[in-house]
């Protein structure tokens, strides 16, 4: 059965589906010898052969879910040209090519998915979808009552509005919810606030926690998990 060059792209771990589409229009990918340059393309699996800058793509046989503590001071990217510290200190031996669903900064730790289901993780990390993340965050001090209610009915940074779905005040600061994705938008919620961030930590994705797992370790997610999420 045929499908689009993009989800087999996208099936065989390359990257996320959207990334994959910026493959095709980059004139990166031929199919049996012919680049390809325009959406809409469509190959057989069985038959068909791919290429990414000249190298065959593999069609994934497993698809992979992983939970991982990602450590402070570690580049949510698979590679850094730099030599700084990234995912592929952790994952540079692994057999299937993965890639990070979503990212957190440098300074920032907690729990990050990767996978080499391109579909999966696409849906993972698109807006519409909504998927609310939680984060504790130690603050240099104690938030107000009146700082936590402007959290949550919306506080103006860069860029425009930022607003929590929850945010309680805990020992260390606060327990916070989002469900959008801008760079860095906790810890301008909190510059706009006059409130420093001395740690920031994610403990869910969804419906999937960090638990008792350890900084630096991974475990593979649940069929419940992967599902319900």
């Amino acid at each position: 059965m045929d499908i689009r060059l993009q989800k087999f792209l996208a099936d065989a771990g390359v990257a996320s589906r959207r990334a994959c589409e910026e493959l095709i229009v980059s004139g990166r990918v031929a199919v049996d010898g012919k680049t390809i340059s325009k959406l809409g393309a469509k190959v057989n699996p069985e038959i068909s052969t791919v290429t990414l800058d000249g190298k065959t793509i593999t069609p994934q046989k497993t698809k992979t879910y992983i939970a991982f503590y990602k450590p402070r001071g570690i580049l949510s990217t698979m590679s850094d040209p730099s030599g700084r510290g990234s995912l592929a200190n952790y994952f540079s031996d692994w057999k299937e090519r993965l890639f990070h669903v979503g990212r957190l900064d440098k300074e920032s730790e907690g729990l990050i998915l990767l996978t080499n289901d391109g579909e999966w993780a696409q849906k993972v990390a698109h807006p519409k979808y909504g998927l609310v993340k939680k984060y504790r965050v130690t603050t240099s001090r104690p938030l107000k009552n009146q700082e936590i209610e402007l959290l949550r009915s919306g506080i103006k940074i860069q860029g425009g509005v930022a607003r929590a779905t929850s945010a309680s005040k805990i020992e260390e600061g606060v327990e916070i919810s989002i469900h959008e994705g801008r760079n860095q938008v906790i810890r301008k919620m909190m510059e706009s606030l006059g409130i420093d961030v001395l740690a920031l930590l994610r403990t869910e994705i969804g419906s999937i926690k960090l638990g008792q797992l350890k900084v630096g370790k991974w475990r593979y997610l649940s069929d419940v998990e992967t599902t319900k999420l």
